[in-house]
């Protein structure tokens, strides 16, 4: 099996993903994390509300809960209706963090996780993000929708047909992703919260593995309208595109920095797939060392210091983590690796799962299963 960068171009195969568990299975290594305990909340709602805030400070990777008396900070709060009065206080007794949220009972404990999160750690959290991906539950390949976690998952196509490469954009407001439902790979725009789609990229060719900008405003792809696989930039909505690259090789799986200015992709123009760098302005590229025979499905860490890619070793797949500037090492069995905003955490496919890696410690949770081979996740800023 090809990765995602290789079958949007050569065979138009993309692969598909899959339904999320609440309670993930989870392998722990090591870490160290600050003390922190999570007393029931209060309320009606307080026992889901909870559940969700326990898991969501637990996948964070920068805790370890513990009972009231053990605990360095301690979570408390009360819900109920629709609303969350958090607060957490330090081993003095201190207030640390006292704020109200509205909302379902999952996303106002996904909004306090966060606020902890970044209260504590000065960290961004993750737990308000979304995350989208390609599924076979229905049979066809479709795009699906949802929170970081796996939960909530929901389909936002039905094209019956081949919908692949989703790419989500800031707060996860629009996605991007190829359609073949018109008969020929087409990049189509879905507004997440309506549903509304507009085909965006219909020129003659290839239309592929369009990546939303940090901004919002542009995407990156792949066009053979010039007759050769290659990277171009328009804009969300469209509109005249301007070419990158070019080779004799094919190019595809841009991936942005985080400011916009540059773009990281793969391109076999020297035989193999290997990884290059190149100014969103245009200019020359430059190759990645990356010290790998077989590189694909760059991401760029919103940090801008590493890159995470999917390399073929031993006839399998496995995903890569390098500093930029600095050494690469093998973190999973799988491939399509994304960050999160924290970039910490990354998400990738392995056979039928979604997995959660938290890089730094190893620990990985299933987020998503059920819904068929799994592959190409994207996450929301």
């Amino acid at each position: 099996m090809m990765t995602r960068a290789i079958c949007s171009i050569s065979i138009f195969c993309l692969v598909a993903s899959a339904w999320a568990q609440d309670a993930p299975t989870i392998t722990v290594r090591k870490g160290d994390r600050v003390s922190l305990a999570v007393t029931p909340l209060g309320g009606p709602s307080g026992p889901a509300v909870t559940k969700v805030l326990q898991n969501d400070l637990d996948l964070s990777g920068w805790f370890q809960l513990v009972p009231d008396a053990r605990g360095s900070y301690v979570v408390g709060g009360t819900a109920a209706d629709g609303s969350l009065q958090g607060r957490v206080t330090d081993s003095s007794g201190a207030t640390i963090l006292a704020k109200s949220y509205t909302g379902t009972d999952r996303d106002v404990a996904h909004q306090f996780a966060d606020d902890i999160v970044e209260t504590v750690t000065g960290n961004p959290g993750i737990a308000t993000t979304k995350i989208a991906f390609v599924g076979t539950a229905s049979g066809p390949k479709e795009i699906y929708f949802a929170d970081y976690d796996g939960a909530r998952a929901r389909r936002l196509t039905s094209d019956r047909s081949i919908s692949v490469a989703p790419s989500l954009g800031p707060a996860a407001r629009h996605l991007a992703y190829t359609g073949y439902h018109e008969g020929y790979p087409d990049v189509y725009v879905i507004d997440t919260a309506s549903g509304a789609r507009q085909r965006v990229v219909k020129a003659p060719g290839t239309n592929s593995g369009a990546a939303i900008s940090p901004d919002g405003g542009r995407m990156a792809l792949t066009m053979s309208k010039d007759g050769n696989p290659e990277i171009y930039i328009t804009g969300l909505r469209g509109g005249m595109a301007r070419r990158l690259t070019r080779t004799r090789g094919v190019e595809s799986s841009p991936t942005w920095s985080p400011d916009g200015s540059e773009l990281i992709y793969s391109s076999d123009q020297g035989g193999s797939p290997q990884l290059y760098r190149i100014g969103a302005g245009g200019g020359g590229a430059s190759m990645i060392a990356t010290g790998y025979g077989y590189c694909t499905d760059p991401s760029w860490s919103p940090d801008g210091k590493k890159v995470a890619f999917t390399v073929r070793s031993g006839g399998g797949f496995s995903v890569v983590v390098m500093e930029l500037g600095g050494g690469a090492r093998v973190v999973a069995s799988g491939q399509n690796p994304v960050w999160g905003r924290n970039s910490r955490h990354l998400i990738y496919s392995s056979g039928s799962n979604l997995n959660l890696l938290d890089v730094p410690n190893g620990r990985s949770t299933t987020i998503v299963s059920g819904l068929g081979k799994v592959s190409e996740p994207t996450w929301s800023l």
